[in-house]
């Protein structure tokens, strides 16, 4: 894998039709900001078995692809995750998972059958995530699926077990970034100069009424952060146009 393409699924029609506020998007951003980490994508999608189908078979087509999946893994007839999961990134066969399944009977006694004792069922090979709350573990696959409760208090910690486990520190990236006092369009030919392995943004924005243009450059490479952004400075200064540079590293 080179740098990880970090993907959020949060499954919740009660955080779409307004039952609920969405906490995961906030939640994950930053801990991934903490070690240098940033999302790649994020989507909020319907407990719809057809559509975690197809989001969990897009982001399984991309090989560099680390999955945060949010909801749907309990005992109800509305908890798709696992057996969508199993589909998906394994076998379709979901089998007990014997430390989940010793957890859930030590926890509900007789109370575990016959509905609890089925969240312990997870796909060929799944790897357990602590629950702090109540032992009821989430699940990962290959080191880079991983699948949490949908209550924060539950699955932030199994995310941030998971980060520090797999995916603790990013390597260093170098950025670059100055406001200048033009449209983005102005700098559409410099942007199509900048090298296909430096990452570049354009930010739109106005100011009493004037067009300006935050451009951002980062890099895995200092070198290549600093080539790339000086094209925008000789553009820049070759029209005569003022910017400010940003203080990055």
């Amino acid at each position: 894998m080179k740098t990880p393409h970090f993907y959020a699924v949060i499954i919740g029609s009660e955080i779409l039709n307004a039952r609920r506020d969405d906490k995961h998007f906030i939640f994950l951003r930053d801990a991934l900001i903490r070690r240098g980490h940033t999302l790649f994508s994020s989507c909020i999608i319907k407990d719809d078995p057809v559509l975690i189908h197809n989001t969990f078979a897009m982001i399984k087509n991309d090989p560099d692809a680390v999955m945060f999946s949010f909801g749907g893994i309990g005992s109800t007839p509305d908890d798709l995750t696992r057996q969508i999961a199993s589909d998906v990134f394994s076998d379709g066969i979901l089998v007990p998972q014997e430390q989940f399944t010793r957890a859930i009977v030590e926890r509900f006694g007789e109370a575990a059958y016959p509905h609890r004792i089925n969240m312990a069922k997870l796909p060929q090979n799944a790897g357990l995530l602590y629950n702090v709350i109540n032992n009821m573990s989430g699940f990962y696959l290959d080191d880079r699926y991983f699948f949490m409760p949908g209550f924060p208090e539950m699955s932030h910690p199994m995310a941030e077990e998971a980060l520090d486990r797999f995916y603790p520190r990013a390597i260093p990236v170098y950025r670059k970034t100055l406001i200048a006092q033009t449209s983005e369009n102005t700098l559409i030919d410099v942007m199509k100069q900048v090298d296909e392995s430096t990452d570049f943004s354009s930010l739109p924005m106005m100011n009493g009424g004037n067009p300006i243009v935050e451009i951002s450059v980062a890099s895995e490479s200092l070198e290549r952060c600093i080539v790339n952004f000086k094209l925008f400075i000789d553009a820049l200064e070759a029209k005569k146009i003022r910017y400010e540079i940003i203080k990055d590293n």
